[in-house]
This record gives structure tokens, C-alpha cells and sequence, in this order.
């Protein structure tokens, strides 16, 4: 469930850490009746920075596929690569 505060709940901020690593999602944080910010512990951070990067790398290589229509065997590019970088 979404967890919405009022900017005046960040006094206590061990309660707010405490909400943050114990739900494992974000606070919205509010300031007179409307959003202003989003406060979550380094973890959930951590673990949203990690799927967009994987989504942006999917993304680039479909689009790279759409654009040339060549899909590399896993096996031969990673002999290459291995071959390459470790002799």
C-alpha cells in the first residue's frame, strides 16, 4: 500500500527510516496537501537504479536487432570474448 506523509512527519526520522526498510518502498512525502517528494531507503534505490539500467540495455539491443536484423550465437561471441580478455 502506498504510504503517504505529511512533510512535518520527517521530525521523526527514525520512524520514517524504520517505514522505509521495513516496506521495502518508497514515502511520498507531502507539503500542503500536495506531492513534493519521495523518500526511500538506499536498498530499494539500489534495486530500482539496477531494473532501469536492465531495461535500458534490453532496449538498446532490440533496437540495435530491429534496426540490423543480426542476433550473435551466445556461445561463439563469448568464446571471442574470453579469448579477448583472458588470453
Amino acid at each position: 500500500m502506498i504510504q503517504i506523509k505529511p512533510i512535518t512527519d520527517l521530525r521523526n526520522t527514525t520512524e520514517i527510516s524504520d517505514l522505509c526498510h521495513s516496506r521495502k518502498e518508497p514515502i511520498f512525502i507531502t507539503k500542503n496537501g500536495y506531492g513534493d517528494m519521495v523518500v526511500m531507503s538506499i536498498e530499494s534505490y539500489s534495486e530500482l537504479i539496477d531494473m532501469i539500467q536492465t531495461d535500458n540495455a534490453i532496449r538498446e539491443a532490440e533496437a540495435e536487432y530491429n534496426e540490423n536484423g543480426i542476433l550473435f550465437d551466445a556461445r561463439d561471441t563469448l568464446k571471442t570474448l574470453r579469448r579477448k580478455h583472458f588470453g
